[in-house]
């Protein structure tokens, strides 16, 4: 590699980690839509994510689920970009009728969605049991 001097460098950077998430869906015999995301919501992993819950509530599927349920409560972090992320779902949510709501939310994403406001905007419920019993 070449410095801007036209001089050799010799500098190596490693391979950066990248974050993992997992998440499971499954749909209830009511038809709504549970995700639960085990990890961090940041910059590395908002597009999976993002795909994921779109995938769920986009115009095209069907049939489309009356609600989406969204259980944070394994979340280890949560940076703008995540919040950004969950506001964008519940955008496209709300645009084709369907309900999204958080549940479980971990302490490290409470702290975010409470900082910023956010919590006013989302349905909030203590665990995926309390979202589905509505």
């Amino acid at each position: 590699m070449r410095a801007d001097n036209g001089q050799e460098s010799t500098a190596q950077h490693a391979p950066e980690a990248k974050a993992a998430v997992t998440l499971r869906t499954h749909h209830t015999e009511t038809g709504v839509a549970v995700c639960t995301i085990v990890g961090d919501l940041d910059f590395d992993t908002r597009e999976s994510v993002q795909g994921e819950l779109a995938a769920l509530v986009e115009e095209g599927t069907s049939p489309r689920p009356p609600a989406l349920v969204v259980d944070l409560s394994q979340v280890g972090f949560c940076d703008s970009s995540g919040l950004n992320m969950l506001l964008r779902t519940r955008a496209a949510a709300e645009a084709v009728g369907t309900e999204l709501r958080l549940a479980g939310v971990a302490p490290a994403v409470m702290r975010v969605l409470e900082l910023t406001g956010a919590d006013t905007v989302f349905s909030l419920y203590d665990s995926v049991e309390d979202a589905l019993a509505v």
